[in-house]
């Protein structure tokens, strides 16, 4: 008679497991929990503690780790001195082990530190040429099945639940490493704080989240992942309404919440190809909406707009007006849905605000480029004015909507804003000429009067003078060329005023 080793934190599903395979003649070994339940459904089943010969101890800290448990999982049943041992020590070999562990990331703590369970799937992984392991409760039907077609779990499936054993023990160590890591003292935060060096190893679980219609192409694949055991934005998201999402939907619909969330008044964002092609903010959402849609209504086709506001009724008129890829909101106003959802290709997402994250990492050739994150915490104390103008406190506000803005804009990065409205933005050139010519292009008339943000210095003054002949009338930059004298004389020659934050934005 077969052996069968039950002993689930999640017990789905694990009573209709436990009788399918009583009558199908398997005998059943399990202990605490999982055998109280087994055992009131009326399934004979055997405690483990009968098979050690050791009650449960330490508080159920140690109940598996024995020999005649790994014993019995471990031996190879084609090894004569393994089946002479196994016989010598009076250890039955189990061929089949449903395992799942302790949930850690739902409360991480150390009693749910999980050492027996990823003991025994290991295992029983291990010796999958004679053990299935089983690690979730959706792997139930298909050994069923497989078990009432042929008599056994067949070797083609015994590793494939093998591989997804694995899986699981690697998942949930990584799990555990990253609370100790972020749970770590705090002398040895300050010490990584002020570390020169970011940490030797990183470890990363990536879990399948969301099936996306297609990659960047339609003949792409494409899936978001989320970081196991991590809350993020996404994971509360809801979307009230349209296609499902694509690739470049989530690409763009991050980079325009991250920046809507970037201002405390009222923001509306359009992002294009995960670069700003609008952005305002204003009294209400109403008008940041319209102002951001007026920044540059040609890329907005197709667009992702972000609003850090309640999606009222009269601003979802105006954008139902406009082709629209996503709309993102915290809340939308009764009726807000009904008329978006008219319009079948937009994507309704419902979003709680994001949070902000301490790294970041970007795929190369056999691994990742890791980096602190450059958020913008904008301090205009620590600004420097370096001309003979100052700017007003309108002005002022201006830049900081352009410089917030501008680190959103991939390099070589030029905004201007206008009245709380970003009126020209040139972003992804390969020279900062080019990007202030686009940006100036775009602003049109509305460049009068405007503060100008670029992402970095200016290396030369030609820049800023592009700029003050549009009609610029501040500009803000990090400052840090050998040649800023020139540029600041540029300024002072038009009464114009510069600022130099001393902290430069790129993002590539």
């Amino acid at each position: 008679m077969p052996r069968a080793l039950l002993s689930v934190f999640d017990k789905t599903g694990v009573v209709d497991f436990a009788r399918a395979l009583h009558d199908l003649g398997w005998e059943l070994l399990s202990s605490g929990g999982t055998a109280q339940v087994i055992a009131d459904a009326g399934i004979p089943v055997i405690d483990v503690a009968t098979v050690t010969g050791y009650p449960a101890i330490l508080g159920h800290r140690v109940v598996t780790l024995h020999p005649s448990i790994h014993g019995a999982l471990l031996g190879d049943i084609d090894n004569k001195e393994h089946v002479a041992d196994m016989r010598t020590h009076g250890i039955e070999p189990i061929a089949l082990a449903a395992i799942n562990l302790y949930p850690f990331s739902s409360n991480p703590s150390i009693e749910l530190i999980d050492v027996g369970g990823p003991a025994m799937v290991r295992a029983a992984a291990k010796n999958y040429a004679h053990v299935a392991v089983v690690t979730e409760p959706t792997q139930y039907d298909a050994i069923i099945d497989a078990i009432r077609t042929s008599g056994i779990v067949p070797p083609a499936l015994r590793q494939q639940l093998a591989a997804q054993a694995f899986a699981s023990t690697a998942a949930y160590d990584a799990q555990v490493a990253q609370w100790f890591a972020s749970t770590a003292s705090i002398t040895a935060a300050a010490n990584e704080a002020t570390s020169s060096e970011l940490p030797q190893r990183i470890t990363l679980n990536l879990v399948r989240e969301q099936t996306l219609r297609y990659g960047e192409n339609p003949h792409q694949r494409g899936a978001r992942y989320s970081v196991e055991g991590t809350q993020d934005w996404w994971s509360t998201t809801r979307q009230l309404g349209g296609k499902e999402m694509s690739y470049l939907n989530v690409l763009d619909s991050e980079a325009a919440w991250k920046l809507a969330w970037s201002f405390d008044e009222p923001c509306a964002v359009v992002i294009k190809h995960a670069n700003p092609c609008g952005l305002a903010v204003a009294q209400n959402i109403e008008n940041a909406y319209r102002n951001a849609h007026a920044c540059d209504p040609l890329s907005a086709f197709g667009g992702v707009v972000a609003l850090n506001r309640e999606a009222t009724v009269e601003m979802a008129r105006d954008l139902s007006e406009v082709f629209t890829e996503v709309l993102i909101a915290p809340s939308y106003q009764a009726g807000a849905v009904e008329i978006l959802a008219a319009k079948k290709n937009l994507r309704i997402l419902q979003s709680p605000a994001p949070a902000s994250q301490s790294r970041h990492l970007r795929q190369i050739a056999g691994g990742f480029l890791v980096q602190d994150s450059d958020p913008v915490h904008v301090d205009t104390s620590a600004w420097q004015v370096v001309t003979t103008a100052q700017p007003t406190a309108n002005q002022l506000r201006d830049c900081v909507t352009a410089w917030i803005t501008c680190a959103a804009v991939s390099s070589n990065a030029i905004v201007l804003v206008n009245d709380g409205s970003a009126v020209g933005i040139g972003g992804g050139q390969q020279n900062r000429i080019d990007a202030a010519r686009l940006a100036c292009e775009r602003a049109g008339n509305r460049a009068f009067g405007s503060v100008g943000a670029s992402d970095a210095f200016f290396p030369f003054r030609d820049g800023p003078q592009l700029l003050i002949d549009a009609g610029v009338q501040v500009l803000i930059q990090p400052g840090g060329s050998q040649r800023d004298d020139e540029s600041i004389a540029a300024a002072n020659s038009h009464g114009i005023a510069m600022i130099f934050t001393g902290t430069r934005h790129f993002r590539h």
